[in-house]
């Protein structure tokens, strides 16, 4: 894959989806192409067989709403991601374009709502703190070859934070406070 610096390593690009609400990872995909722009039904498709119902929102980055996945996706889920900035500063991204398919026109004027700006700002606090303790936890670099190993990893990944996570919601899904400890005791 092409790199930031311009060269071209070995590499994968790794998906985690999370549910906004308990920080939980509902799915996992890897492929060996830079771009994410193919993956998003792919994703829909696997959270929706996995959790047995399909979302009715999803939060994504800049990178997943390609056209054509936002049409694919229209009729099973409401898709929040940033429309990309115009070359021309006086043309509004948010106004359908004349080849912009209905999905396409909605999710344009959709993204330019107070509502959808809103509702986006909690990708931040969610997807990408889940990113950060994935890189904190040191899943940096894979140290497997082949992109079912690294599914594999990717997927203890995701069992280990869901465990933690777990931990943290058990409590307060059972009535009894937080989760949030206020005390931990290490023995060996």
């Amino acid at each position: 894959m092409k790199m930031g610096d311009g060269g071209f390593r070995p590499a994968y690009n790794a998906q985690l989806a999370t549910d906004t609400e308990a920080q939980v990872i509902v799915g996992v995909g890897v492929v060996t192409v830079g771009s994410d722009l193919a993956q998003l039904e792919p994703m829909v498709e696997q959270v929706t067989e996995r959790c047995g119902r399909r979302p009715e929102e999803w939060l994504v980055d800049g990178g997943f709403p390609a056209h054509d996945q936002l049409e694919a996706v229209a009729d099973q889920t409401t898709v929040y991601a940033p429309v990309p900035k115009p070359k021309n500063p006086a043309t509004d991204p948010h106004a359908p374009k004349p080849g912009d398919s209905a999905p396409v026109a909605e999710w344009r004027q959709r993204m330019g709502t107070e509502e959808a700006k809103c509702l986006y700002k909690d990708r931040a606090a969610t997807a990408e703190c889940v990113n950060a303790l994935a890189r904190n936890r040191g899943l940096n670099q894979f140290r497997v070859r082949g992109t079912a190993k690294v599914r594999c990893v990717l997927l203890f990944h995701a069992l280990a934070h869901n465990l933690l996570r777990t931990v943290v919601l058990a409590p307060e899904w059972l009535g009894l406070g937080t989760g949030t400890p206020t005390t931990v005791s290490l023995t060996a």
